[in-house]
């Protein structure tokens, strides 16, 4: 018996020790936030991470997966660093410019079904799981639809990210303007 409880304690405090130190507890009861460090080296499984956890969400949403696109990944970097600079989440850039005019900049030619932005010390998966439970940008994560997906980030110095994510329909072409149905006098 006397065995027995010897190797429990100790089975127990191993796995203690494996733990870790616990988590710093915030004023408000939450535990405190850790800065998330990107270094170059990530992008690819960032980007895959993302592409992968989206893909699984829209499956079980009953809805076709997307493909990562190079162009609509740079079009998010550019924005991801804009709002770095505008100190402001919002989708607009800071000269004026639409996330239709940032799919034209990269010489994308399909059609934006979307974009979701944050401004966060979260990882990707984290940001990805608050997209989803908002309404807006859930819709925005499982419009039927997006064929394809850009993602990016820019870290600042103080660990804070701004993430991008625009999906858009590669097979369809975007509508850049319509005809005017008043003729102009």
């Amino acid at each position: 018996m006397l065995r027995r409880s010897f190797l429990l304690s100790s089975m127990a405090f191993g796995l203690a020790a494996c733990a870790g130190p616990p988590a710093a507890i915030g004023p408000d009861g939450l535990p405190v936030a850790r800065v998330y460090r990107i270094g170059p080296q990530d992008t690819d499984n960032i980007q895959f991470r993302m592409l992968d956890g989206l893909n699984a969400l829209r499956q079980a949403a009953g809805v076709g997966d997307v493909q990562l696109n190079a162009q609509l990944n740079a079009a998010a970097a550019t924005h991801s660093r804009d709002m770095s600079v505008q100190n402001r989440p919002w989708h607009f850039g800071s000269d004026g410019s639409s996330p239709l005019d940032r799919l034209r900049r990269v010489g994308y030619n399909g059609a934006l079904t979307g974009e979701t932005i944050s401004e966060t010390y979260e990882t990707e998966l984290e940001t990805l799981a608050a997209w989803m439970s908002a309404p807006n940008t859930r819709s925005v994560l499982l419009d039927s639809n997006a064929t394809e997906m850009g993602f990016s980030w820019f870290q600042e110095g103080n660990g804070k990210i701004w993430w991008t994510l625009v999906l858009a329909n590669g097979n369809a072409q975007s509508i850049v303007a319509q005809p005017n149905a008043i003729p102009l006098q």
